[in-house]
């Protein structure tokens, strides 16, 4: 197992966990390093090629870190007023960033094109309201990896929006999905090249930019329905990982993975049950072959070997909103 890796936690209540040493030892982080220890914390993202530069969104807008989450600072922007639930880097041009925010705050997309010092908001039409989660808000985002003018957002619970200039605009899309209760949304470089959106109790893929879409079937190929977190194999177009649970919070749940786009899949095996719905998983091009995933409540798993195969990690955590992990910087 390599232990020069630095991975972070993001949890709703108790900031950012991090570890630098592959998840063996962890410290929080505290507000002594800028950001408040018991943040509600949203999602974080990594800069495709600079493992230095992290962003994280919380309830309070958006943070940054410069030395691999060792320490953070709050981004003074646009994003100040809002919860930031969602973050997306265009991997072909990193310094085009897409947010996304919602509950408590309204549900609405920012872009930013200098690397995230400053944001601006795109139009995109959102109810202001919705049955199940009151105020909706903005999930998953995702650029097309081969063309960085597509962008996909998903909504809970408020629908598929994507705009095929590069933000400017934003049309509703997937309306043929009998489910707008939208958890993630993910592109596949294939062949074939697919769409995947996650809703609360299937996901869906389409072929043809959002025209159509085919379920993956659920009910007959995943033990539990209900979906959450996506995540795609920076090593192989076709491969990727779709969390999953009986219910949320939930009481068990698994990863699902197929090395086919889709069209096959087989349950990865976690060395102990998960105590709740599988959240979150996360993978990185700096080595595709380590894994992390974990479920809501806080238990954590890591794979040194693409996905097929699991230990646990002894930490458990509070609720979890999401990961990351690059490889540790050494001292100067």
């Amino acid at each position: 197992m390599n232990n020069n890796v630095t991975v972070m936690v993001g949890s709703v209540g108790q900031g950012v966990h991090r570890s630098t040493d592959g998840g063996q030892t962890w410290s929080r982080i505290s507000v002594g390093q800028g950001l408040h220890s018991d943040a509600i914390v949203r999602t974080l993202a990594v800069h495709p090629t600079n493992a230095l530069e992290i962003l994280c969104g919380t309830d309070l807008g958006l943070y940054k870190s410069v030395d691999s989450g060792a320490s953070w600072s709050r981004v003074d922007s646009a994003l100040n007023e809002f919860c930031v639930w969602s973050l997306a880097i265009d991997p072909n041009n990193p310094k085009v960033i897409f947010a996304g925010t919602g509950t408590p705050t309204p549900a609405r997309i920012f872009r930013s094109t200098n690397g995230g010092l400053t944001w601006s908001q795109r139009p995109m039409d959102v109810a202001d309201e919705c049955a199940a989660v009151g105020v909706p808000r903005i999930t998953g985002i995702a650029i097309d990896p081969d063309n960085s003018k597509s962008i996909w957002a998903g909504i809970e619970v408020d629908g598929l929006r994507h705009s095929a200039d590069g933000g400017d605009s934003w049309s509703r899309v997937g309306e043929s999905i009998p489910n707008m209760d939208f958890h993630n949304v993910s592109v596949v470089s294939g062949p074939p090249k697919r769409v995947f959106a996650i809703v609360n109790n299937d996901a869906y893929f389409s072929e043809d930019e959002g025209e159509s879409w085919e379920s993956v079937r659920a009910r007959e190929n995943f033990p539990w329905t209900y979906s959450r977190g996506v995540c795609t194999s920076p090593a192989n177009g076709k491969t990727l990982f779709v969390t999953i649970g009986d219910t949320t919070p939930g009481s068990d749940g698994a990863v699902m993975r197929s090395d086919d786009t889709g069209k096959t899949w087989e349950r990865v095996p976690l060395p102990d049950q998960p105590n709740s719905a599988m959240w979150v998983v996360n993978l990185q091009a700096w080595d595709p072959e380590v894994v992390f995933a974990a479920s809501r409540y806080g238990y954590l798993y890591r794979s040194d070997d693409a996905g097929h195969s699991w230990s646990r990690i002894g930490r458990e955590f509070s609720e979890v909103s999401s990961i990351i992990w690059v490889p540790t910087q050494s001292p100067n």
